[in-house]
């Protein structure tokens, strides 16, 4: 079973701003599509169902899951200290 991966248009912005790790962002959603994150720093967010927020490098990118639609969606990336203000 492999998810629809959808990014919101900050994060879109912001991989384009940091070209520097577009390429382990694309290759984390490669492994986010297909439940495959052994490798990755991912951890669920604290009072919430079904957010997590993935770690690469320095940066932080939120996203959620939509079990019965199959479906991610990233809504917002940041450095570590203004992520999750």
């Amino acid at each position: 079973m492999q998810y629809q991966i959808e990014l919101s248009k900050t994060v879109k912005k912001f991989i384009a701003k940091h070209e520097e790790i577009s390429y382990r962002f694309f290759f984390a959603l490669e492994k986010i599509a297909v439940n495959n994150t052994i490798f990755l720093d991912i951890k669920k967010l604290q009072w919430t169902e079904n957010k997590y927020r993935l770690r690469i490098g320095k940066y932080r990118f939120l996203y959620e899951v939509f079990e019965e639609k199959i479906f991610i969606y990233f809504y917002d990336s940041d450095s570590r200290g203004d992520i999750y203000k």
